[in-house]
């Protein structure tokens, strides 16, 4: 199974059974890149703590050019990037400053309040690049949606690596398989 597979409409199920819906994608063009937007959906406004669930690209950008998404607010909530191509600059009002490249992860919270902005790092606007990723918008735990806002960057080779018999996957969150 490829990456875009993955990533065609979602199909929710019940714990064992059968299909029971299947949701597509909103698609945005934002600057030279397009937004897949799976959640939310009129059915479906969150599944779990998921609150958006956004498929970055598959998009190549010109020598020349780049993304450009200026700072902007969150609160009440984490997001979790992870790229598959292409690199993004993360700069927050906490100070971090961090390239996250393929393969690795970075969660930041909100909490009580984060301003942010992700770029094209200059090095591949000069050159020309190609962007694919995800961004997972996970609602906060109640009584938590004020905690103080963090950023924590997880390298691709810090994320553990499953392989089975006719698979391999890298967990991004959380825990599988003990």
């Amino acid at each position: 199974m490829s990456v875009q597979d993955c990533l065609q409409p979602t199909c929710l199920r019940t714990q064992g059974g059968p299909i029971i819906q299947t949701i597509g994608a909103s698609e945005k063009e934002l600057g030279g890149f397009v937004v897949r937007r799976i959640l939310p959906a009129p059915e479906h406004r969150r599944v779990g703590p998921f609150i958006f669930f956004d498929h970055v690209g598959p998009s190549t950008f010109a020598a020349g050019s780049g993304m450009d998404v200026r700072p902007h607010p969150h609160i009440g909530l984490s997001t979790l990037t992870y790229l598959f191509d292409g690199q993004i600059l993360h700069r927050d009002s906490l100070g971090y400053v961090q390239n996250i490249e393929p393969g690795a992860v970075n969660w930041m919270t909100a909490g009580r309040g984060i301003v942010h902005s992700e770029r094209s790092p200059d090095a591949l606007r000069r050159s020309g690049f190609d962007l694919h990723g995800i961004q997972i918008w996970i609602a906060l735990p109640d009584g938590f949606e004020e905690v103080e806002p963090s950023f924590t960057h997880h390298p691709a080779v810090s994320l553990p690596l499953i392989q089975g018999e006719s698979v391999s996957m890298t967990l991004i969150a959380g825990e599988a398989f003990g």
